[in-house]
Formats: C-alpha cells, sequence, structure tokens
C-alpha cells in the first residue's frame, strides 16, 4: 500500500515551529503542507527553506478568485519551487485552466533557474471538492440548498477540474470509491482529514485511517496533528509508515 505519499502539515504560526517540527521527523518525512496560517505568516521564505532541505512543498493556499489572479498567483508559487498547489474547484473551469497554466509557467521558470531545464513534473494543480469539515448537512445549509449527496458533489466538482488539465482533486477517503467510478486514475486524489487508529478526529467530519485511504486508492495523505500534536512526532510518523507497509488497518 506504500503508493500512497504521506504529507505533514505544518499548521504552525512560526518558522522556528516549521524547523522543531522538520528537524523532529527528520528523514522520516520529506513532503510537507505549507498552509494558510505559515504562508501568511513568513511567506515564500518558508517554501524556500523546505527546498533548501531537499523537501517536496505542498502549498495550500486554496486559491480562488478570478482566473487572471489566479493564474499569477499559481505562477508566483510554482516559482518557488512548490510540488502541489491547491484552489477551490467550485472558481470553475476556466480558474482552474488559469492556475494549471500559471504552475506551468513558473515552473519553466523555476526549472530555468535551477537547471537550466523544464522540470518533469513542475507545479501540479489540485482541486478542493468539499472541505472534511463538512458533512452533507453543513454542506446543503453552506450552499443554501436541501441536504447534498456529498460524493456527487465531490465527482461533479472533479468534472471541472478534470476539464481544466488540473493534476487532481482533494477530497476525503470516504469520496474515492465515486471518483475512481467515474474518473478511473485520470485524476490524481490527495486526501486530508488522515488520522492514525484510535485518534482524534478534532474538526474534521469525514476522516480515514492512513491504511484505510491507501487501501482505497488515494495518492497523497495529508496528516496534520495526528502527526505534529503527538508526544513523541517521529514514533507517530512511523506508525503511519507501518500502517502504509501493511502492519495495521
Amino acid at each position: 500500500m506504500t503508493r500512497a505519499i504521506p504529507i505533514v502539515a505544518l499548521d504552525v504560526p512560526t518558522l522556528a515551529a516549521a524547523h522543531k517540527i522538520v528537524a523532529q521527523l527528520d528523514d522520516r518525512c520529506d513532503f510537507y503542507k505549507v498552509g494558510l496560517e505559515l504562508f501568511a505568516s513568513e511567506g515564500p521564505a518558508v517554501v524556500q527553506w523546505l527546498r533548501d532541505e531537499g523537501k517536496r512543498v505542498f502549498v495550500d493556499l486554496k486559491l480562488h478568485d478570478i482566473p487572471n489572479t489566479v493564474q499569477s498567483a499559481a505562477r508566483s508559487v510554482a516559482r518557488l519551487g512548490a510540488s502541489l498547489l491547491t484552489v477551490h474547484a467550485s472558481g470553475g473551469e476556466a480558474m482552474i485552466a488559469a492556475a494549471v497554466q500559471g504552475a506551468l509557467e513558473g515552473s519553466i521558470d523555476s526549472a530555468h533557474r535551477n537547471a537550466g531545464l523544464m522540470s518533469a513534473n513542475g507545479c501540479g494543480i489540485l482541486g478542493v471538492t468539499v472541505l472534511t469539515s463538512l458533512n452533507a448537512t453543513a454542506l446543503g445549509h453552506a450552499w443554501g440548498r436541501s441536504e447534498l449527496d456529498v460524493g456527487a458533489e465531490v465527482s461533479r466538482l472533479a468534472a471541472f477540474v478534470k476539464g481544466a488539465g488540473a493534476l487532481g482533486v482533494v477530497c476525503s477517503g470516504h469520496e474515492l470509491k465515486p471518483l475512481q467510478e467515474t474518473f478511473g486514475t485520470e485524476l490524481a486524489t490527495l486526501v486530508p482529514g488522515i488520522r492514525l487508529t484510535g485518534g482524534s478526529a478534532h474538526d474534521q467530519q469525514r476522516t480515514m485511517t492512513p491504511a484505510a485511504a491507501a487501501a482505497a486508492g488515494a495518492d497523497y495523505l495529508v496528516l496534520g496533528r495526528a502527526v505534529t500534536a503527538a508526544p513523541d512526532p517521529a514514533e507517530a510518523m512511523a506508525a503511519v509508515w507501518e500502517e502504509l507497509r501493511g502492519g495495521a488497518s
């Protein structure tokens, strides 16, 4: 089940706090998420620092604006050497396509500066479908509709992502099956809200364990407090790898 790639969320307010987590995990993790809190506090410097440390970076900004603005922002993030960037799929196909174009332009710029060649992978755009903090009732209330079928909404939004030529989608592990039934392997899937067996769900509504998400076909798994708030983050990360290698379910 090791096809799924774990990403640890640096949901902390300062670069010093991020340094501590990365040092604790050492070589147990080479992929980190920089979200709104840390990016707003420290800016692009945190992404550059992680890249200098040899880490891959998922910049989780959930961009949602007019296409021209999103294209420019995606270009800037890709220039930093980020591997993944999120936009809200509800922004529509034109906005997502603009993000894809901006990421392509920024990836070429980054590769030219660093190696003189375009990166084989560049910065992939992921469309956020339905936040894992929402259940069907809350989603329907937020969108002014009766209670919704979350799986159907995820698939509807994923169609925008596919049409725009983006890398994939962000969804909970519970929506992986309907996505695969509709799109097969055409869209990569990133699953947040991952919790270790027996761990707290915190403010997430639709959670899943690493083993279950990997078995369901997730490509990327985002782990936050399950690792970073553990008494021993390194031990918690080792437990994640054990689950992914088939040691737990």
